[in-house]
């Protein structure tokens, strides 16, 4: 058994109809440049609904089709958001939560203490977050339900050094059900390969075509901060 396998992350996409809303952060091959990645994906019709659109620290989610948003408390919010020289990559409002610790000097940890998984019984879906550092070291972390009623929240946070062509993948759900089951485990240990352009395509590319959403893409120079970003709606 080899622990320190680097999985293929299309394979694992591929072969998955609903891994749900999903994280992934590394590093490039030549360890040059940090690598964030952010994927929504949605059954209902009021998920479905969805944009990703372009702030100045970030980006946050709206309504495709205003008229047919049924309730926007779990879907509409900012997965994505400058602090500093760091970035939080969320897929829910706790992005704002970690971004208000942060300001004051306070552990990304002690954040999510606060928050917990959401209240969409019998599913509970969990809150996944990562944190980017500017040296390319990163913290992931996932909120989930400790029994099927939802009566306790089990907290787990993940630190990585950051290393060349790897990084780790944090999704929602193991796959589609009823109710869905919630992610087990530690992140996935994936390979980041290629260039943004090719590491955008083989993630929507490999994204179940029916229930895909939107995808957002960053790409950091270690050395400059400098760097460069896509999305992609299947909406637009």
């Amino acid at each position: 058994m080899n622990i320190y396998e680097t999985l293929d992350l299309a394979t694992l996409l591929a072969g998955n109809p609903y891994p749900g809303r999903g994280i992934v952060i590394g590093k490039t091959a030549d360890g040059a440049k940090s690598v964030v990645a952010y994927f929504i994906m949605g059954r209902s019709e009021n998920s479905r609904n969805r944009v990703f659109v372009k702030e100045p620290d970030g980006i946050r989610t709206e309504a495709h089709d205003p008229a047919k948003l049924a309730d926007p408390s779990l879907i509409i919010y900012h997965p994505v958001r400058q602090v500093g020289r760091g970035l939080i990559v969320t897929n829910g409002d706790q992005t704002d939560t970690i971004r208000e610790f942060i300001e004051k000097g306070l552990p990304f940890e002690q954040a999510l203490r606060t928050r917990e998984f959401e209240p969409d019984g019998p599913n509970w879906t969990p809150r996944i977050s990562g944190l980017l550092s500017p040296d390319g070291s990163y913290k992931m972390s996932i909120l989930k339900s400790a029994d099927a009623e939802g009566s306790a929240c089990a907290r787990y946070t993940y630190e990585y050094p950051g290393l060349a062509g790897v990084g780790h993948f944090l999704h929602t759900y193991v796959t589609d059900g009823n109710p869905i089951p919630t992610f087990q485990g530690e992140p996935e240990r994936v390979a980041i390969t290629g260039t943004m352009e090719e590491f955008t395509n083989l993630v929507w590319n490999n994204l179940n075509e029916a229930n895909k959403i939107s995808l957002y893409v960053r790409f950091t120079d270690l050395a400059t901060g400098e760097y460069e970003e896509t999305l992609i709606n299947k909406n637009q």
